[in-house]
């Protein structure tokens, strides 16, 4: 029995990852997707987390009773009646450096034959910047529950051009209190920068990586704090800049005001999934508060927390003691821009 009302909702993918380590371990088929590792960094600060995402018919069922098990909300995810491809492969370099296409190229360099449930795989993403059409993984506004809305906080994970175009919109129509967006990388470039336009005059906040922001302009900025006012003359409310290990420039668009998030100094083990566990953490704060600075200090506690162990699900099972210490060290780490 749900214990509390769906208040924050993430909308992405639901994927089952076949990851190589910086050290060359190798993890087949585990459960993961951008979806799932927001929803576990909006889960450590919040009581119940819902998902909107869909997957096919070979996706493992009982994974659903593992991420409903960690008060993650999975009446939002709609399976077909027939098999989709939620895979996802990526091979680490450096911590900071992946490869996410030619797993047999990977394989090969550790000596091992690709294993069969990667063979045909070419990429993840795409066709996610096609405006036409949305891909079979694509969620439509049908897809949400009418118990996630209206009132809701809603964040949307990387997808399909399509979703982010025209959900922001919807969600707002629908009565969604707060909507935040971390963009694909597919369509961050110059030619579609009316469409990214029209996305931010719905949107309360603007998440894209350093990587994103530099390959939208086709002029780049001179600096990334040009950028961040650039994307909220656009109409976002607030943008943040996720630097990775550098942690993150957020800028408020109404008061001009700008921080520099250092990244909580943590153990790093596994870096898959903390940009989107970070926008997890920041949907809850803003949501919450409507204070940025709140919000990106609670999306970097979360980043930090996935990143010391292995799996979509490693925080919650490890981390969930740690919120309150280390906001509070993050607090004293702010530098004021």
């Amino acid at each position: 029995m749900r214990s509390a009302p769906i208040k924050l909702v993430v909308v992405g993918g639901l994927r089952q990852d076949f990851c190589i380590t910086p050290v060359g371990a190798v993890h087949l088929r585990e459960i993961g997707g951008n979806a799932l590792y927001a929803a576990v960094g909006a889960r450590l600060w919040a009581e119940s987390v819902g998902l909107v995402a869909r997957v096919g018919s070979n996706y493992p069922r009982h994974w659903l009773d593992i991420i409903a098990a960690h008060g993650i909300d999975t009446g939002g995810v709609t399976i077909a009646p027939y098999p989709l491809d939620t895979r996802t492969f990526y091979a680490y370099l450096t911590l900071e450096e992946r490869d996410d296409t030619n797993p047999e190229v990977h394989f090969a360099r550790l000596g091992q034959p690709l294993p069969p449930d990667l063979v045909g795989y070419a990429t993840s993403t795409e066709g996610q910047e096609t405006r036409d059409a949305l891909s079979p993984l694509g969620v439509r506004p049908d897809d949400v529950p009418r118990s996630y809305l209206p009132g809701a906080g809603f964040h949307l994970s990387p997808f399909d051009f399509g979703v982010h175009y025209a959900f922001p919109q919807w969600l707002r129509q629908q009565g969604a209190r707060c909507v935040t967006c971390d963009p694909s990388v597919r369509y961050m470039q110059p030619a579609h920068a009316a469409d990214v336009r029209h996305i931010l005059q719905f949107v309360d906040a603007f998440l894209p990586s350093e990587m994103e922001t530099r390959g939208f302009f086709a002029e780049p900025p001179a600096d990334l704090w040009q950028a961040a006012e650039a994307f909220g003359a656009m109409g976002a409310r607030c943008v943040v800049l996720k630097l990775g290990a550098r942690g993150q420039y957020v800028y408020e668009t109404a008061t001009g005001r700008r921080w520099h998030v250092p990244a909580y100094p943590a153990q790093v083990i596994d870096v898959t999934g903390a940009g989107d566990a970070y926008c997890g953490g920041f949907l809850v704060g803003l949501s919450a508060t409507g204070d940025p600075l709140l919000a990106a200090l609670q999306g970097n506690v979360s980043a930090s927390l996935v990143i010391e162990g292995l799996g979509a699900l490693y925080a919650l099972d490890h981390g969930t003691g740690q919120v309150a210490r280390r906001l509070a060290e993050l607090r004293q780490a702010v530098i004021p821009v």
